[in-house]
């Protein structure tokens, strides 16, 4: 059985910026060696100057190796016809603010050669997919809110039904909402077969939706591998029931200290604020609704 082609692949992918001398030149990444699979969500992390920007521009052939190689569906970075099948989000969001959403995804899609049935159904697909309301699809892109302008942004970057979408800092200036709404989308993509290269520095955001990650430092690999397996905290226990009264616990505690157990802790399940958050806007989202229905 052939094995299936990786996402993207890299083999000792180094990258150095010159200097005007030589001592200042800028190693961005060393011997970088990066397996993506197809199908998965995958977290490209690392602190500022970290060589994840230099990565991402080196997949879409923007800027060139200085040593080794970068495959996209097993092709060179940059390959033309990969590039196709290729969907980008960038940091910000840079969309001509005197056209509408509709006329912005118009003018992409006649990029892509689609003919104006095409483009009309992949406009509306997409507008919908993003969950940008109907009500502002025909204003001007100006005005729009950074949560509108990026959801616009990122049904741009899918209006070719890439196999591959690379997301720089998706949910970058949006409230708690647009967060959770922006990372559903993610999943959803996931569900559709696609592959998806997550850079991001909100770390709520990697641990919600991907399944491996890799972390850079100064353009080095330091940590790599699946998110359950990098969370778990190898040598603690954990229990937890219902209906347990003060006198079991006690037996339990009992039990596990004269097993040896050190570091005990008892306690009461805490849910996250980001739960709490959304429970509750969407109770009164509903309630709204349910008003507005009468």
């Amino acid at each position: 059985m052939v094995a299936e082609t990786p996402a993207i692949e890299t083999r000792q992918l180094t990258k150095v910026y010159p200097g005007f001398w030589k001592s200042q030149q800028v190693a961005a990444l060393t011997n970088l060696n990066l397996t993506v699979r197809r199908g998965e969500i995958f977290g490209l992390l690392g602190p500022n100057g970290s060589g994840k920007t230099t990565t991402i521009k080196i997949l879409l052939g923007l800027i060139n190796p200085t040593a080794g190689e970068a495959l996209v569906m097993g092709q060179p970075g940059g390959d033309q016809d990969t590039r196709r099948r290729i969907g980008y989000l960038p940091e910000e969001s840079y969309l001509y603010r005197f056209l509408n959403a509709r006329q912005t995804l118009d003018f992409y899609a006649r990029l892509f050669n689609m003919n104006r049935t095409q483009r009309r159904q992949a406009v509306d697909y997409y507008l919908d997919f993003v969950g940008l309301d109907p009500q502002v699809r025909s204003r001007r892109i100006g005005p729009y809110s950074k949560g509108q302008t990026r959801r616009v942004a990122l049904a741009q970057a899918l209006l070719n039904n890439p196999d591959l979408v690379i997301m720089d800092e998706p949910t970058s200036g949006l409230d708690p909402v647009g967060m959770l709404e922006i990372k559903n989308m993610i999943l959803r993509l996931k569900q559709a077969g696609k592959t998806v290269l997550l850079s991001s520095h909100q770390l709520a955001d990697v641990e919600d939706v991907c399944d491996r990650l890799v972390i850079l430092y100064r353009g080095k690999v330091e940590l790599e591998g699946a998110l359950s397996d990098l969370l778990e905290v190898k040598d603690v226990f954990q229990l937890e029931g219902r209906n347990i009264d003060a006198a079991l616990q006690e037996r339990l505690l009992t039990l596990a200290r004269e097993a040896g157990a050190i570091e005990l802790k008892t306690g009461r399940p805490r849910v996250r604020l980001e739960d709490l958050f959304k429970r509750l806007v969407e109770s009164k989202r509903r309630g709204e609704a349910a008003a507005a229905g009468r």
